[in-house]
C-alpha cells in the first residue's frame, strides 16, 4: 500500500484528523485512508445524482410533452379524488384544534 504524505496541511485540519483517529482507535495512516474513502463515496454519489445535459434536455422535453396533453375524463383523473358536493370541510372545532392551534393559524394567516 502506498503511504499517504500530506505537505503543508492546515493545522486545524490535522487536529480534526487526529481527533477522528483517537476516537476510532486508528493510526493516522488508517484514519486518512478511511476519510479519503468516505469522502470519495460522498463526492461520487453527488456526481452520480446529477443529470447530464442530454438527460436534462430529454427530461425537459418529456415534461413539456406531458404538459401539452389535454385533460380527459380518463387518464387525467388517475390519482385524483373528487369530493362530492355534499361533503363539507370540517370546522376547526370538528378537527379537534385547541385555542393554541387557532391562535397559531390566525398568526400564520396574518403574516
Amino acid at each position: 500500500m502506498t503511504d499517504i504524505i500530506l505537505h503543508d496541511i492546515d493545522p486545524l485540519l490535522l487536529d480534526r484528523i487526529k481527533r477522528v483517529a483517537n476516537q476510532r482507535g486508528w493510526g493516522l495512516q488508517e484514519s486518512l485512508m478511511h476519510l479519503l474513502e468516505h469522502g470519495l463515496f460522498a463526492i461520487e454519489a453527488e456526481i452520480a445524482a446529477r443529470f447530464t445535459d442530454t438527460d436534462a434536455m430529454a427530461l425537459q422535453s418529456a415534461i413539456a410533452a406531458l404538459e401539452g396533453i389535454p385533460s380527459d375524463p380518463g387518464y387525467a383523473l388517475i390519482g385524483r379524488v373528487e369530493r362530492p358536493a355534499d361533503v363539507k370541510t370540517p370546522t376547526l372545532e370538528q378537527q379537534g384544534l385547541t385555542d393554541i392551534d387557532r391562535d397559531l393559524l390566525d398568526f400564520v394567516k396574518k403574516s
